[in-house]
């Protein structure tokens, strides 16, 4: 028999009629996807994706309707799988949520088994939230960095994308490190924010064009790319003999302009960050170092916080390229 009542508040997107339509309605616990596992939400974050998912032609959403919500935190309620227990406070990101699978933005979920992270000792429901997708990418990305061989002291490292989710996380994790970071972003007025989470330096967009010599003058250490298209052809060209870039985001488009000569000539590797599909076991060990030694700077704070009901603007938002840090959703409740 299942835990959860028959149905309950969720933010849905979905088409009606022919027209699309999202907002907040009753959803039944019978249209939840599979899983083994029901829990009680207190968070969810907001995601660009999650903004993709919630709008016509998106390319995100693969069920109709869905319920956002690439992230969420919360309590299980009912378990039918033995490893996960009732009365767990818990956290789930990646794999299909929020996509194929019912996400976060409802105030129950359901989940496979094999999804399913124990909080760890550390982090609040809250904070979790608050790493989220973003923040789980962003650790993800210096751990493989480093795991590579990069060192402070190696050189500066550069961040794109440095004004948002993925980006200003991994300019505070690199920062706390010890690391040289540069930030690069088109948005002057957030220089200030991003020298408080340990920037050092910064590039505007003109200073990374796109188009350029195919090999330019060695600067970069290593580097984390958060923007894809407009970014990732100049890290590429300027990264260090032997360095590399850490790919883990496509905000301004997933188109690649580049020669094979920063592979060939200078021996740099382009290491993509597929956060969605990592193994659980791998992940358990993330988020336990994410709690520990790659624990984000001010976690919890400084976080832009809306309510469940107030989420739309938010995901326009972040569709739109205003969001700046990170937004977190409760889900329980109204924001305060």
């Amino acid at each position: 028999m299942s835990s959860l009542p028959g149905t309950f508040r969720a933010f849905v997107a979905e088409t009606v009629d022919g027209a699309h339509r999202r907002g907040i309605r009753d959803f039944a616990a019978a249209d939840l996807g599979p899983g083994e596992v029901d829990i009680r939400v207190e968070w969810s974050s907001v995601n660009f994706k999650d903004g993709l998912a919630s709008i016509p032609n998106g390319r995100v959403a693969r069920i109709d309707p869905i319920i956002p919500g690439i992230d969420l935190a919360g309590v299980v309620i009912g378990s039918g799988d033995p490893t996960v227990e009732e009365g767990s406070e818990v956290l789930v990101n990646g794999y299909d949520l929020g996509t194929s699978h019912h996400g976060g933005y409802a105030e129950f979920a359901r989940v496979p088994a094999g999804w399913v992270v124990p909080l760890p000792a550390g982090l609040s429901l809250r904070e979790a939230a608050a790493v989220g997708t973003a923040g789980f990418t962003a650790a993800m990305a210096v751990a493989t960095l480093e795991g590579r061989g990069l060192q402070p002291g190696d050189g500066p490292v550069l961040v794109t994308g440095a004004s948002g989710g993925v980006g200003s996380t991994a300019v505070a994790l690199l920062g706390d490190r010890g690391y040289e970071v540069w930030a690069l972003t088109g948005k002057a007025s957030e220089h200030d924010r991003l020298r408080s989470l340990g920037a050092v330096g910064f590039l505007d967009r003109a200073d990374a064009p796109i188009e350029g010599k195919p090999l330019e003058s060695e600067r970069w250490a290593g580097a984390v790319d958060s923007a894809g298209a407009a970014t990732l052809p100049y890290v590429l060209r300027t990264l260090r003999r032997g360095a590399a870039v850490a790919a883990c985001g496509n905000a301004s488009g997933p188109a690649l302009v580049t020669t094979v000569f920063p592979f060939i000539l200078r021996g740099v590797a382009l290491l993509g960050m597929d956060s969605v599909a990592m193994p659980l076991p791998e992940r358990i060990d993330l988020w336990n170092r994410i709690a520990t030694d790659l624990r984000p700077r001010s976690l919890g704070e400084g976080l832009t916080e809306v309510a469940l009901d107030d989420v739309t603007p938010a995901l326009d938002a972040i569709v739109a390229g205003e969001a700046r840090g990170r937004w977190v959703v409760r889900v329980a409740g109204r924001a305060g």
